[in-house]
């Protein structure tokens, strides 16, 4: 039977990419969940590859890492992060 649901209020934590290597989601999440992708500066931007429960994602520059309630990080475009979260 199909019902409404309504997302329960969690509190997560998250740092937008800047595409810097030692930027400050390095900081943020373990060296193995991610791997860090060099631009060329102009036609190729940096990028990071991000190992998800649901198989590897990319995360550009400006895209928001999330660390999700089971200690999981994945990547959000910035017009869904703003549109889902606000600061705590």
């Amino acid at each position: 039977m199909m019902a409404k649901y309504r997302k329960k209020p969690v509190v997560i934590e998250a740092v937008q990419f800047d595409g810097k290597e030692f930027g400050e989601y390095a900081n943020f999440m373990p060296k193995e969940s991610y791997f860090f992708m060099s631009g060329n500066g102009k036609t190729k931007p940096a990028h990071l590859n991000i190992h998800t429960l649901e198989g590897t994602h990319r995360a550009d520059i400006g895209d928001w890492i999330i660390k999700g309630v089971a200690g999981e990080f994945y990547p959000c475009k910035p017009g869904i992060f703003a549109a889902t979260y606000e600061p705590a």
